[in-house]
């Protein structure tokens, strides 16, 4: 099959949505299909060999973060040529809604459309001020994917219609092979995250570390990710900050050994997911997760059965149950064996089959009401 995929994030820019654009590119080209996906990226940026750049992004407000984003009549001529050359059988939108090239993807297409909801936000009334001229090219859609059943909210109550839940995937085997760091091992917290954006919630983790460490005086935290690292520990006493260690933006395969290496990953994030993709690659890694109750992750982690929840934002419910995790061996062991048997139902394996069966049924139907075009003969 010929798929094309849009991708309205810039590609330099690390994303859950980026990653799952790529992964499900790969998996899709792993089993024999012809995939192109057309992205925003910078000039130098290296892309593989199936991305497209749509050209340069810019930074906007989106969905309570700043997302980069590409659109313009310069943008809109490269998609139509994209769409044109590609001849897909089945386009691939993701947000749709963005002001990216998702949107004009979809004025520009002549076939199927398959979309997929990834923002979880109830209260969006930049969605709703703006569904006149998103409609349009809504119309056009065959079929819509949400990734969570917040998602799939955001969309009914917003957009109306409906969505058949399929969540991101993971290549749970590359996480669960992953071979740990002795470095990163030994009462070590793990946090991986934008530093800079606060609903990711590192102040949440900054201010629960003392309390931890009050209990626990040899535990370590470990912080992946963009941002300034001054910042983010202005907050804790002067002679609590050697516990706090700083890695920077890691390659997935480092990401994947400090994952295999920490006692407990935390997941601190104060609002704004609509999934919670780091939780899937955390339990896949065989760590043990301990996360705010949002409920996008609840729903990830079975309702605090494959991993621990605690109230958003609550610095000392946070301490307290890492504490209680990372004194208690055999708490963990049982959360990290729950968490493996869950994982595997976000395995590509399960959910790249289940995006191809949304393919193959609108192409399906496309083929049946497509206007018979041969040239009858006269006479």
């Amino acid at each position: 099959m010929r798929i094309g995929i849009v991708c309205p994030y810039s590609w330099d820019v690390p994303g859950g949505v980026q990653f799952h654009v790529r992964d499900l590119a790969e998996h899709l080209l792993r089993t024999g299909h012809e995939v192109s996906v057309l992205a925003p990226a910078e000039e130098d940026t290296p892309l593989p060999s199936y991305v497209v750049s749509a050209g340069r992004a810019v930074p906007v407000p989106y969905n309570g973060s700043v997302a980069r984003l590409n659109f313009g009549f310069l943008s809109a001529a490269r998609v139509r040529r994209w769409v044109n050359d590609g001849d897909f059988e089945v386009l691939h939108v993701h947000e749709p809604t963005a002001p990216s090239i998702g949107l004009l993807a979809c004025w520009a297409a002549r076939g199927p459309i398959v979309a997929t909801f990834h923002t979880s936000n109830p209260r969006s009334r930049a969605m709703i001020a703006a569904y006149p001229i998103l409609q349009p090219a809504l119309e056009k859609i065959s079929a819509r994917i949400a990734v969570s059943e917040y998602a799939r909210r955001t969309l009914v109550e917003h957009l109306g219609g409906d969505a058949v839940v399929i969540p991101n995937g993971v290549d749970v085997g590359f996480f669960s092979g992953a071979e740990p760091k002795p470095e990163w091992q030994g009462g070590t917290i793990g946090f991986i995250g934008r530093i800079d954006e606060s609903r990711k919630g590192l102040p949440v983790l900054m201010d629960a570390f003392p309390r931890i460490l009050a209990e626990l005086p040899d535990t370590r935290l470990l912080v992946a990710g963009r941002g300034d690292p001054q910042e983010a520990v202005a907050g804790l006493p002067p002679s609590l900050r050697d516990r706090v260690e700083f890695l920077g933006m890691v390659s997935d395969q480092d990401k994947a050994r400090l994952l295999a290496s920490v006692d407990l990953y935390v997941a601190p994030n104060t609002g704004g997911e609509s999934f919670g993709i780091i939780l899937v690659e955390a339990m896949s890694a065989g760590a043990p997760v301990l996360a705010s109750d949002l409920d996008a992750f609840a729903q990830v982690l079975n309702s605090g059965e494959a991993g621990a929840l605690y109230v958003n934002g609550d610095a000392e419910a946070l301490a307290r149950a890492a504490v209680r995790l990372l004194a208690d061996p055999g708490a963990r062991g049982e959360l990290r064996a729950r968490g493996s048997r869950h994982v595997r139902r976000f395995d590509w394996s399960t959910v790249g089959a289940d995006i191809l069966a949304v393919y193959e049924t609108v192409t399906d139907g496309a083929v049946a009401v497509a206007p018979d075009e041969r040239v009858v003969p006269h006479g």
